[in-house]
């Protein structure tokens, strides 16, 4: 492994670790602030504003990426994630906490310039391997992350959050004095009309091709929401699980994830084609998902958390399937605009899943899952109409 993927894995760790460790306590600092029992309105407005931010701004700093280069672009994202952390740290009132979130959300170009710049680096036929190894090192960062985040918060609430800044500014200095530059920046001028955050994205979604690939990004993200906005709140509903409680569970999860993630989505994709592959990632999580919604007893959240291993070949398989849709040198504007997506995905997921999870709380927490499944299904067809640039294997098989 070459030293500039070593410096990006382990930017990507820290940057999770970074978000993992607010998770379980966050609602917790907004009662301390508000003095109100019912948070959910301001978590709610929190999120909508970060990812309103990141949807406006993650094209623009994609498009600048390819021009002024990776590595800038990348330096000032995690800029901002520390600041953001810090005015979590020592707010004493909501407007600090929003002005703290808009910077974070406005700088937040850190994982679509991260994915930008392995492609830069790796090879089409290693891509789906280091993908998966990029989702791994995330979702190491979400098994030290929420744990981490849950022992800190029992000595003081706001902890969590400074370690937080303290691993982004770390973070910062790594990227600074070791990651090298992996596409030097243009020297054309940037126009104007660059800066226009709709313009990538209708110039993208133009081509029609990439249009399903869009939605199935969004389609992932949004189902990926539900676990931020309803785990918390149904493990306590369903089981009574205290924060640690609560952390200990992400925690195993991220485990399955990284698990799967490392090793599987190559053999994966080689076995069943990135078509395949996305489709039975679809299934494990919708198995595992299902089993969660009727379970009884909090130890079956635990046992079936190896079922969503499969869960974690998907999204490496897309994100390689996706670098192939335009050339080199629109990798980081048309990142710019999955990125968007996401952020789409981000205001609207969080927004849709509360409202049901609170029409369902009282007669059945679980269902809240069935409606994540219900989600997934919509990506079945989409994958089913995939036109690849190169062809499955079992297309290869068929030729012969």
């Amino acid at each position: 492994m070459t030293r500039s993927l070593i410096v990006i894995f382990t930017a990507i760790v820290l940057d999770a670790v970074g978000i993992g460790l607010i998770f379980p306590i966050l609602p917790q600092l907004l009662q301390d602030i508000t003095h109100a029992e019912n948070v959910a309105p301001t978590i709610g407005t929190l999120t909508a504003l970060y990812a309103v931010m990141q949807f406006i701004f993650a094209p623009v700093l994609g498009a600048l990426s390819d021009r002024l280069g990776r590595r800038p672009v990348l330096l000032i994202s995690l800029a901002g994630a520390a600041v953001n952390y810090l005015l979590l740290a020592f707010a004493p009132n909501l407007l600090l906490l929003f002005v703290g979130r808009a910077i974070a959300g406005l700088t937040s170009a850190n994982i679509s310039v991260a994915t930008a710049y392995i492609t830069d680096i790796s090879p089409e036929e290693t891509r789906a391997r280091r993908f998966g190894l990029f989702n791994a090192m995330f979702g190491l960062g979400f098994i030290i992350g929420p744990v981490l985040g849950g022992v800190l918060g029992d000595h003081w609430l706001r902890l969590p959050f400074i370690a937080a800044a303290a691993l982004n500014g770390a973070n910062l200095l790594l990227a600074l004095f070791i990651l090298p530059e992996s596409r030097p920046g243009s020297r054309e001028k940037i126009a104007l009309s660059t800066l226009n955050p709709l313009k990538p994205l209708r110039a993208v979604l133009e081509v029609k091709s990439l249009l399903p690939v869009i939605i199935l990004f969004f389609i992932f993200s949004a189902t990926g929401e539900a676990y931020g906005t309803c785990w918390a709140l149904w493990g306590s509903d369903a089981f009574h699980w205290s924060g640690l409680s609560i952390g200990l569970s992400l925690g195993a999860f991220g485990i399955c994830q990284t698990l799967a993630q490392a090793f599987l989505p190559g053999p994966a994709v080689k076995l069943f084609g990135e078509r395949g592959a996305i489709l039975t990632g679809v299934a494990g999580v919708s198995i595992a998902l299902t089993v969660m919604a009727f379970a009884g007893q909090s130890w079956m959240i635990f046992a079936i958390m190896p079922v969503f291993t499969l869960g974690g070949i998907g999204v490496p398989a897309l994100q390689s399937l996706a670098t192939r849709q335009v050339d080199e040198k629109g990798q980081g504007q048309f990142q710019g605009v999955l990125a968007s997506a996401v952020s789409l995905a981000s205001i609207v997921a969080p927004l849709g899943f509360s409202s049901i999870y609170f029409l369902v709380r009282q007669q059945w927490p679980g269902a809240i899952w069935l409606s994540v499944v219900a989600v997934y299904a919509l990506a079945v067809p989409l994958v089913l109409d995939l036109r690849l640039k190169t062809s499955d294997p079992e297309r290869r098989t068929g030729s012969r």
